[in-house]
C-alpha cells in the first residue's frame, strides 16, 4: 500500500538471529532501522507489518514483557487425555506438526504472542492493542481502519493451527477498537469432503472499489459439502462502523462453494463458484449497488475442460493500492470492455491470448495471442495501472514473458496502438552446457482410446539412428478426471523452456538418459463411478502406453527404463513397481505415502474413508504388494515431513515391508527437511543417492559387463542450480562436489 520513497525490509540482527525492519529510501539507497530501540524485534512467527499509510507501519514485534520460554516438566504432570464423549463426529485427514501436549501449547503461545506496534518513519511509536496471537493485519484501502485477526485457546492436538479459534475485529488506524466481526470456535469437524468449509463467517475482505467496506461469505449448509441445500454461500456486505441497527447487506446468494471475487464498481462485480464433485465452475455477473439488477451467469462450464476456459479478468491498480476489473474503451466506437487473459489450451498446446470482452452482449476480439510455432509468451501483468476510470485501448501497454524451447525466459513491454515490443531483461542461459536439449511434446493412446501426452527430452547431439536408444528415466504424477475427453485434452505448450531444479529429472540428460517428463497418467471415474475404483488398471495401461511410445521411437532401450517420481508420483512409482515389473528396471521414489491405512480419512482426491471403500484403499497401497517388488527401488524422505499424509513413517514402514521379503532397497531419511528439500547438503546428496541408483540399475545393470561399468563410472558433471547460485555438480562413485562456475 506504500506509495512513497520508502520501502521496508526484514533483516537478521546477526548476533541474536532475531529480526528487525528496516526502512530504505528508494531514491538515495540509504537504509536504516524501523525502531530507535535495540530491544525491539519482529515477530515472525505470523504476520510480520504493513504499511497503514504512506509514513506509518504496523509491526507485529516481541512483547518486551515475554521473558524466558516455557521449561519442559522433567515428569509430566499426568497423562494426555482426549475425549469425545459427546459422540461427535470428527474426521481429519493425517495432519503432521501438530500439537502434542500441554508443553507444546504453551510454547506455542510463548512464540507466537505478538505486541502490535503503530511505528512512523520519523521514529515515533505506540503499542496497538493488547498482546495476543496475531496472524494476519489488514488496513482498508482509505486508512482509516484495520482489520485485525488473532487465534487463542483451546487449541488442538489434531488439527493445524489454521482451525484454531478465530477471532476478527476492526480497529481504527490509530489504535481505537471498533467492533468484533466474529469469534469463531475451534474447527475441529470439518468433514472431510471436498468443499466442506468452516461454519460462520469466512473470507472476510475489504472491497477493492470501495472505502472502509467489508464483505464475507457464510455457509447455509453447516460447512458440509454432503448436505444438499440451496442456496449453499450467501455473500454479504457491510461498512467497517455500521450505523446502530444496520444489517449487513445480502449481495449474492450461490448454490455452489463460493471461489471469490473480482470488483469494479456498483455496477460491476464478478463473482465465482465451484463444485469439485462436478467439476462444475461458474461466474456471476452482479451489480452490487443496484437490488433490481437481476444476477446473469457470464460463464457456466466445467473445469477439466481447458479448451473452452475463457480467461481470468485483467486487473489494474488504483490509486488507493488496491486492484479492480480492468476496463478498456475503445475511441472507434465509444465502447468499454473487460480484458480478458487465458492459457489457450488447444490440441497443439497452450497459445496463450488477450481479448477484449463485451460483458452485456458475450462478444470478444482477440488482441493478441502468442507466437504458436516457436515461442510460449503470456502475459504477466497489466502496466496501465496508475490511473482512475475506463483505460483506453491505444494507451495499453501490458508485461510478457517469453521463451521457447532453448531460449530462457526474458521480459518484454508491448504497448499498444502499435503493438511495439521493447525487452526490458537479459537474463543469460541458467545451464549453457545443456542449451541446445531437444524437447517434444508427444502424443500416444492407451489401450482404452484415451489419449495421452507428454514431454521428451532427449541429450544435445542425439541421434537416435546413429547412436541408438537410450536408459530412460520416466517422471510421473497422475490427475483425476471425471471424462475420457477431458483426459485428453492436452494442456502444457511444446515451446516452453526447459527449467532445470535443483533435483529435476532433466539433470539426468548430462548423463546420456532420454527423460519422459509429465506423462499424464489419467485416472478416470465417469458418472457415478468413483476414479480409484479402477486406479492399478488405469495406472499400468497409462504406464505401458508411454513406455511403448519411447520404444517405438527408438529412443529408449527397453531393458533400460527407470520410473520415479515426488510425493504423489513416489505413490505411482511404487505402485508400477509391484504391478508393472515387466516395464521397468528401477524406481526412485521420494517422499511418498505407501500405506492408505494409514491415512483413512482420505487422501489426494479421495473422499471415502476407509470404512467406506476398504478394497480401494488396501488394493491401491503399495505397501499390501510389497511382496511382489522385485525391482530396485530408492525410497527418500525428509525426517521433518509435514505433508499432509505423507509422513516419514511411511517410507520407514514400506522399506521394512520391503526388506522382509528380501527387496532390493534402500532407505535414505533427510535429517532436518520437510517435504520437499532445501539445504544445498540435502540435494546434493539426493543427486548422488539417485545417480548411483539409476548408473548402477538401470545403465549398468548386473547383464552389462563389469568392466564396461569400471570405465564409464568416472567423474560426470551435471549443471544445477540450488538458491540461484549456478554451479555443476560432479559425481563419483562414493561421494561428490561442488564447484561455482
Amino acid at each position: 500500500m506504500c506509495a512513497c520513497a520508502y520501502v521496508s525490509i526484514l533483516l537478521d540482527d546477526g548476533s541474536s538471529s532475531k529480526l528487525r525492519v528496516w526502512v530504505a529510501n528508494v531514491d538515495t539507497g540509504k537504509a536504516r532501522p524501523l525502531f530507535e530501540s535495540p530491544d525491539i524485534y519482529v515477530n515472525a512467527v505470523f504476520d510480520n507489518f504493513v504499511w497503514v499509510n504512506d509514513s506509518t507501519l504496523l509491526v507485529s514485534t516481541i512483547p518486551l514483557s515475554r521473558g524466558d520460554p516455557p521449561r519442559k516438566p522433567l515428569v509430566p504432570s499426568g497423562p494426555k487425555i482426549q475425549s469425545n464423549e459427546q459422540k461427535n463426529v470428527i474426521q481429519v485427514r493425517t495432519y503432521q506438526d501438530l500439537l502434542k501436549d500441554e508443553y507444546d501449547e504453551d510454547l506455542f503461545e510463548y512464540y507466537a504472542t505478538t505486541q502490535l506496534v503503530l511505528a512512523s518513519l520519523d521514529g515515533e511509536m505506540k503499542p496497538f492493542g493488547p498482546p495476543a496471537i496475531y496472524t494476519s493485519m489488514d488496513p482498508s484501502s482509505d486508512q482509516i481502519y484495520i482489520m485485525i485477526t488473532s487465534t487463542h485457546r483451546p487449541f488442538s492436538f489434531v488439527v493445524p493451527c489454521g482451525r484454531f479459534p478465530k477471532k476478527v475485529e476492526v480497529w481504527t488506524a490509530n489504535g481505537e477498537f471498533v467492533r468484533e466481526l466474529c469469534d469463531l470456535s475451534l474447527a475441529e469437524d470439518i468433514p472431510i469432503a471436498f468443499n466442506s468449509v468452516r461454519k460462520g463467517m469466512r473470507s472476510i475482505n475489504w472491497r477493492a472499489d470501495k472505502p472502509s467496506t467489508l464483505y464475507w461469505v457464510e455457509t447455509q449448509d453447516g460447512g458440509d459439502a454432503k448436505v444438499d441445500v440451496s442456496p449453499r454461500d450467501i455473500i454479504y456486505t457491510q461498512s467497517a462502523a455500521p450505523h446502530e441497527n444496520e444489517q449487513p447487506k445480502i449481495l449474492h446468494k450461490l448454490d455452489l462453494r463460493y471461489g471469490g471475487i473480482s470488483w469494479y464498481d456498483d455496477t460491476l462485480a464478478l463473482v465465482y463458484e465451484s463444485w469439485y464433485k462436478t467439476r462444475k465452475v461458474r461466474t456471476w455477473v452482479i451489480s452490487p449497488g443496484s437490488e433490481d439488477v437481476n444476477p446473469l451467469i457470464l460463464f457456466d462450464r466445467s473445469s477439466e475442460d481447458v479448451y473452452s476456459d475463457p480467461g481470468s479478468p485483467m486487473s489494474r491498480r488504483t490509486l488507493a493500492g488496491t486492484y479492480v476489473i480492468a476496463k478498456v474503451k475503445k475511441e472507434d466506437d465509444g465502447n468499454t470492455y473487460v480484458l480478458l487473459n487465458g492459457s489457450g489450451a488447444t490440441p497443439e498446446g497452450n497459445i496463450p491470448f488477450f481479448d477484449l470482452f463485451d460483458i452485456n452482449t458475450g462478444s470478444k476480439e482477440r488482441i493478441w495471442q502468442s507466437d504458436k510455432e516457436k515461442y510460449f509468451e503470456t502475459v504477466v501483468a497489466l502496466m496501465s495501472v496508475q490511473k482512475e476510470g475506463d483505460l483506453s485501448i491505444n494507451k495499453l501497454k501490458i508485461l510478457t514473458s517469453k521463451e521457447s524451447k532453448t531460449e530462457n525466459t526474458q521480459y518484454y513491454l508491448l504497448s499498444w496502438p502499435e503493438k511495439k515490443t521493447c525487452q526490458i531483461t537479459n537474463f543469460p542461459h541458467p545451464y549453457p552446457q545443456l542449451k541446445s536439449l531437444q524437447k517434444e511434446m508427444i502424443r500416444y493412446q492407451r489401450k482404452d482410446g484415451v489419449q495421452l501426452t507428454a514431454t521428451l527430452y532427449l541429450p544435445p547431439g542425439y541421434d537416435p539412428s546413429r547412436d541408438g536408444p537410450l536408459p530412460c528415466l520416466v517422471w510421473s504424477y497422475p490427475g483425476e478426471f471425471k471424462s475420457k475427453e477431458a483426459a485428453s485434452q492436452v494442456r502444457g505448450s511444446p515451446n516452453e523452456f526447459a527449467g532445470i531444479g535443483p533435483t529435476s529429472p532433466l539433470l539426468w540428460l548430462a548423463r546420456g538418459f532420454a527423460v519422459l517428463s509429465g506423462p499424464t497418467i489419467p485416472i478416470i471415474g465417469e458418472g457415478d463411478e468413483e476414479a480409484n475404483d479402477r486406479y492399478i488398471e488405469q495406472l499400468v495401461a497409462s504406464a505401458e502406453a508411454a513406455v511403448e511410445e519411447v520404444i517405438r521411437r527408438g529412443v529408449a532401450d527397453p531393458n533400460k527404463i527407470a520410473v520415479g517420481g515426488h510425493s504423489y508420483g513416489a505413490f505411482v512409482t511404487a505402485n508400477l513397481l509391484a504391478h508393472a515389473p515387466h516395464l521397468f528396471c528401477c524406481g526412485i521414489a521420494r517422499s511418498g505415502a505407501y500405506n492408505r491405512t494409514l491415512t483413512p480419512f482420505g487422501f489426494q482426491n479421495e473422499e471415502r474413508t476407509l470404512w467406506e471403500a476398504t478394497n480401494t484403499y488396501v488394493e491401491m497401497s503399495p505397501f499390501m504388494s510389497g511382496n511382489k517388488i522385485k525391482k530396485p527401488i530408492l525410497l527418500v524422505h525428509g525426517e521433518e515431513d509435514n505433508n499432509p499424509g505423507t509422513l516419514t513413517m511411511q517410507s520407514d514402514r514400506f522399506f521394512n515391508a520391503l526388506k522382509g521379503h528380501g527387496a532390493l532397497c534402500r532407505l535414505v531419511i533427510l535429517p532436518y527437511e520437510s517435504h520437499g528439500y532445501g539445504a544445498r547438503e540435502s540435494i546434493m546428496h539426493v543427486l548422488w543417492e539417485t545417480d548411483r541408483w539409476l548408473q548402477k540399475h538401470c545403465v549398468y545393470s548386473s547383464d552389462v559387463k563389469a568392466d564396461a561399468c569400471k570405465d564409464n563410472a568416472e567423474g560426470t558433471k551435471v549443471i544445477i542450480v540450488i538458491s540461484r547460485v549456478t554451479s555443476y555438480l560432479e559425481i563419483k562413485p562414493g561421494g561428490y562436489r561442488i564447484r561455482c562456475l
